[in-house]
């Protein structure tokens, strides 16, 4: 059965007319629904860490910045818009204390629920708002009349409105511009850990790697190795994207289209699958959440080595070295870059 999509008018912004709206950290997310909420005529203070780099920044955009906890004391409805591993600390030393009865803890993802490294009191309404885009992209679609499709779940309903606020917050941030889909913070973090592990990040770039280190093994020019295995997937992305694989498949040659259909499912084969599902299941089990969590107590030290090793290999330096040749292309340089809370 087909998910219900909510548009603009299943949505009232007159829920939050009269509220003040707490976004806490200004980083991807948190800047964007700042703005798109207050572009649409809400109440927002954000409230951030003493020392935050982010407070100038949020300052210059008009925002009233105050210390996280008076944030969390003064609002109604508050975002945590903080990476999953920093909402257990900020939640005990700043959250917490200042939740009161009938105030409303809204997330962007449900890992920290979910997994119950944060556990609110009975008393206040849990809700998910989930824009299916980078925070960039949310505002810039709202800034032009448009909007990014968007997740709305309900973990906890004590004032029974919690669906009428997260679709509210939808609305304020351009979500049901677009359309709204209602899930589960359960069926949100866990589809969407699976996605990045499997298919979009761990997926992708694994495949990627393997692809140019056995052309290069086989003797093959590195520039044409990265040409094939990683500059001109994003031509592919784009088609399924815009038309789905079938669409994809319309736009490229009949060669092309054989070497997919025929040879593609030899190496994403059964025992790929077969390990997707145990990936999946170390989700659904709170595996891969302990271990994240412990990660990250213990100081990030397999997490670096692993991302240096990444940054290290032979496909970054021929890539940069490629994309240098390319004027048209938008360059990034990601060194020492985090999002700023």
């Amino acid at each position: 059965m087909p998910a219900k999509v909510y548009t603009d008018k299943d949505a009232d912004l007159a829920v939050l007319k009269d509220k003040t709206l707490a976004v806490l950290g200004f980083g991807s997310q948190g800047h964007a629904h700042a703005l798109n909420l207050k572009e649409s005529g809400l109440n927002v203070i954000i409230g951030l860490y003493e020392g935050s780099k982010s407070i100038a920044v949020a300052r210059e955009r008009g925002f009233e910045v105050v210390p996280t906890a008076e944030a969390v004391r003064r609002a109604d409805v508050i975002f945590v818009a903080l990476p999953d591993t920093k909402q257990p600390g900020a939640y005990a030393k700043d959250i917490a204390p200042n939740l009161s009865k009938g105030k409303t803890l809204l997330f962007s993802h449900g890992f920290a629920i979910h997994f119950k490294t944060v556990v609110p009191p009975k008393d206040v309404d849990v809700i998910l708002v989930a824009p299916k885009g980078p925070g960039h992209i949310v505002r810039r679609q709202f800034t032009e009349g448009k909007g990014v499709p968007a997740l709305v779940a309900v973990y906890q309903n004590p004032s029974k409105q919690a669906k009428k606020v997260a679709l509210a917050w939808a609305k304020g941030i351009g979500g049901t511009r677009a359309g709204v889909i209602e899930t589960t913070f359960k069926e949100e973090t866990e589809t969407d850990l699976f996605g990045e592990q499997t298919v979009l990040c761990g997926g992708a770039s694994a495949l990627v790697q393997a692809g140019y280190e056995v052309l290069v093994e086989a003797g093959y020019q590195p520039e044409m190795a990265y040409f094939e295995c990683l500059h001109e997937l994003k031509l592919i992305v784009d088609l399924m994207n815009e038309a789905g694989i079938s669409g994809m498949r319309f736009s490229i040659s009949e060669t092309a289209k054989w070497g997919d259909v025929s040879v593609g499912p030899k190496i994403i084969d059964a025992s790929v699958k077969k390990r997707m599902k145990e990936a999946l299941k170390n989700i659904q089990n709170g595996t891969f959440a302990k271990g994240w969590v412990a990660e990250y107590k213990g100081g990030y030290k397999k997490y670096n080595a692993l991302l240096k090793k990444g940054e290290q290999h032979d496909i970054e330096k021929v890539g940069a070295r490629l994309r240098g040749l390319m004027p048209w292309m938008k360059k990034r340089s990601v060194k020492g870059v985090q999002a700023a809370y």
